[in-house]
């Protein structure tokens, strides 16, 4: 079946992967983003004639009420991603991160439905044995943690909505993020050869961005019975260390070399390891492993030398 869908920032590094999957399946897709990377990552699909894209802000509610009203399904993926970008911009991050979902969801009928990515950060150090599920406590440290915990609860007071609390993403995408934790270990691994670790015994979840492509869309194709829910969206068999991570890489970069120092401090302080196991419940499995991603990566760095493509 066929949706109009919108999609907020969906020329960002999670949407410039959805969009053209979305499109690609037939649904009439309609973009809102700032720009405020000068991306050009949706190049690919304007040649779609059920695709729309409108230069915006999210906060601006002239500009939100007329898109939002048109829409069966809305993505809200618009935000300042990650503590360190919320902490360069504090009233940014509550404006955008916060209260523009609070905004479109009061201009929004009980017939429409939400999907969203939430995150998993929240978690910070889990239980005794750091384990989370989705009924965990979530002990937010960091702003970007704390307005998503927030958001999060407005949008499941919500009655038709899905919250998807995401694992670390990585993998390439058309608006490329080097800042993600594979993503950055990869990049030192191909091009400086060595890292330094802190707090390298910390544990967390990881998901390909190509998976929450997917996992959207399983969500789109099951949303009666997934409504209502939040869910836990990773690679089961990469809860795995900082120190893990980068072994991982070196079977791939042999000559990569990194070190544990007793310095830095993860803002949010996260160590956990995720159960995904209601989200798989529903018949939904990840694709791309933490392995092959980081070969995808490894081939990506060939063509990106610069920072130009973090968020900080």
């Amino acid at each position: 079946m066929s949706y109009k869908i919108l999609v907020t920032g969906g020329a960002g590094y999670l949407g410039s992967t959805l969009v053209p999957d979305l499109l690609a399946a037939g649904h009439q897709v309609t973009v809102v983003d700032n720009f405020m990377y000068r991306q050009a990552s949706l190049n690919q699909v304007c040649h779609y004639p059920n695709f729309s894209v409108v230069k915006g802000d999210i906060r601006v509610e002239s500009v939100m009420a007329p898109l939002l009203k048109e829409a069966d399904i809305i993505i809200p993926l618009a935000a300042l991603v990650g503590a360190p970008l919320c902490n360069q911009d504090p009233v940014g991050a509550t404006t955008i991160n916060h209260d523009a979902i609070a905004m479109m969801l009061k201009l929004l009928s009980k017939q429409q439905w939400v999907l969203m990515p939430t995150t998993n950060s929240a978690y910070g150090t889990g239980d005794e044995n750091n384990f989370c599920t989705e009924e965990s406590p979530l002990r937010p440290i960091s702003r970007y943690a704390i307005e998503k915990v927030a958001v999060e609860k407005e949008l499941m007071a919500f009655e038709n909505a899905i919250s998807f609390r995401l694992a670390t993403v990585f993998g390439m995408s058309a608006r490329m993020r080097t800042d993600l934790l594979v993503n950055d270990f990869t990049y030192r691994a191909v091009n400086d050869r060595f890292v330094v670790l802190f707090e390298s015994y910390f544990k967390r979840n990881y998901v390909h961005v190509r998976d929450v492509s997917r996992v959207f869309q399983h969500g789109i194709a099951n949303f009666d019975r997934m409504k209502g829910q939040i869910y836990n969206v990773g690679l089961s068999d990469a809860n795995v260390s900082k120190k893990e991570l980068c072994e991982t890489i070196q079977k791939q970069v042999p000559d990569f070399v990194f070190i544990d120092a007793p310095v830095g401090k993860d803002p949010d302080q996260r160590n956990y390891i995720v159960s995904n196991e209601k989200i798989e419940a529903t018949g939904f499995q990840t694709s791309v492993s933490l392995e092959a991603g980081i070969a995808e990566l490894i081939k990506g760095y060939t063509m990106i030398k610069n920072s130009l493509y973090g968020n900080v």
